[in-house]
């Protein structure tokens, strides 16, 4: 059985698929940290250090842009591939221009206030279970602390486009996100499905940015069909 490696979004670690992990038992899954290096190039060669030689990978958000830096930078490694709720082109500058405050408020000890006010807003659709993935999302942010979010930031802000990578992509893919992701819209996914001939695209009703927390269900679903689809 292959196994999986699973990359979290900025500011999350293992939690973010707790039940995917739960789910998928068996399979020999791994969760590395991205919040060693300030950019995507290191730390995607950090990943693929500690990785299995061939692997599953699927990342969401920010773990989907350093997957495909993975595949960039080792594509024969990977046997399939997901991408959740990400995107594969450049920070634009509007996007850029907000992140030194948010560094600079960071290293003044101000991070649960960014989070709070700046990011977590943008996470999750409205339903009875929003409060308690949002407090899980501050607890995993809060014990990466500052240093991690400086670092993410910086890599995320001077990433590269990855557009011409997932043309070339020819392995199973899976392409998902969450129906009301206001961070990583729909069209994004459309655009990334278009580029991968032969992927799979599903919005899942209801969810926003972290449909692994917000849909688990209907998100182990997808990924079942991914990893055994021939």
């Amino acid at each position: 059985m292959t196994p999986l490696v699973l990359l979290p979004g900025m500011m999350c670690d293992a939690r973010l698929f707790g039940p995917q992990i739960a789910a998928l038992e068996g399979r020999g899954i791994h969760v590395p940290s991205i919040g060693g290096h300030d950019s995507m190039k290191a730390l995607a060669a950090e990943v693929l250090a500690a990785a299995p030689e061939r692997f599953a990978l699927a990342g969401l958000s920010m773990g989907g842009i350093v997957a495909m830096e993975v595949l960039r930078q080792a594509s024969e490694r990977v046997e399939r591939l997901a991408l959740l709720d990400t995107n594969p082109r450049a920070e634009t500058p509007q996007v850029q221009a907000r992140r030194a405050p948010q560094i600079e408020a960071a290293r003044a000890g101000r991070l649960r206030a960014v989070m709070r006010d700046e990011m977590k807003p943008n996470y999750l659709a409205d339903g009875p279970g929003r409060q308690e993935v949002l407090d899980l999302c501050m607890d995993m942010a809060m014990d990466l602390g500052p240093e991690v979010f400086v670092r993410q930031s910086v890599a995320l802000r001077d990433r590269p486009d990855q557009q011409d990578t997932l043309r070339a992509v020819t392995v199973p893919t899976l392409i998902l996100c969450g129906e009301k992701d206001a961070l990583c819209p729909v069209e994004r996914h459309t655009l990334m499905h278009g580029l991968i001939p032969g992927s799979t695209l599903t919005v899942i009703e209801g969810a926003g940015h972290l449909p692994t927390l917000e849909r688990p269900d209907e998100t182990n679903a997808a990924l079942r069909r991914w990893l055994e689809a021939a």
